[in-house]
C-alpha cells in the first residue's frame, strides 16, 4: 500500500499571514510611542543661558597710557546667579582679577585707539575675553561706568 500525502484536515489549519502582521504591527507602534514619549519628555534639553545674578560696580582706576595720558575707567561685573556663594569661588566676588585685566587691555594704548567709537567695542570684547577665563564663566557682561581720558 502506498502512502499517498494527505490533505490538512479541517483541525490543523496552516498559521495566518494576518496574525503575524498584526503582532509586527503592534510591536512597531510601540517601538515608536516609546522613542516619541523620550523625545518629548526625557530627551536633555541642550545648554541653558546662565541667570543674570547681582551687578558688581568697581571702584575706578587710572590706567597709564602711551605718550604721557591717562585713561579712568570704572567697570562694573554682571554676574551670574551662580557667582559668589554658589559659584567656582564659592565665596564674594574679588574684583582685583578684573581690575587686573582691565590695566592688562588698557595700558600703553595711544589715545586715539581708546577712543574711536568702534574700537571700544572691541577693547570691551577682549577684556570680556579675560575676565571669562579668570572668574571661569561667572562674569556674564562687563560695563563701563566711567571713561575718561586725558
Amino acid at each position: 500500500m502506498t502512502v499517498t500525502a494527505m490533505p490538512p484536515t479541517e483541525t490543523e489549519a496552516p498559521p495566518k499571514k494576518g496574525r503575524k502582521r498584526l503582532i509586527i504591527g503592534v510591536l512597531l507602534i510601540l517601538v515608536i510611542g516609546v522613542a516619541a514619549g523620550w523625545f518629548f519628555f526625557l530627551k536633555p534639553s541642550g545648554p541653558t543661558e546662565p541667570e543674570p545674578g547681582e551687578v558688581l560696580a568697581l571702584e575706578s582706576i587710572q590706567v597709564n597710557l602711551a605718550e604721557g595720558h591717562y585713561l579712568r575707567i570704572g567697570i562694573a561685573l554682571q554676574l551670574t546667579a551662580t557667582a559668589g556663594g554658589g559659584g567656582h569661588g564659592g565665596g564674594p566676588v574679588d574684583g582685583s582679577k578684573a581690575l587686573d585685566a582691565t590695566i592688562a587691555v588698557f595700558s600703553g594704548l595711544p589715545v586715539s585707539e581708546v577712543t574711536r567709537p568702534g574700537q571700544r567695542d572691541v577693547l570691551r570684547a577682549q577684556l570680556m575675553e579675560k575676565l571669562d577665563h579668570a572668574y571661569h564663566g561667572d562674569v556674564m557682561e562687563v560695563y563701563f561706568t566711567e571713561f575718561v581720558t586725558q
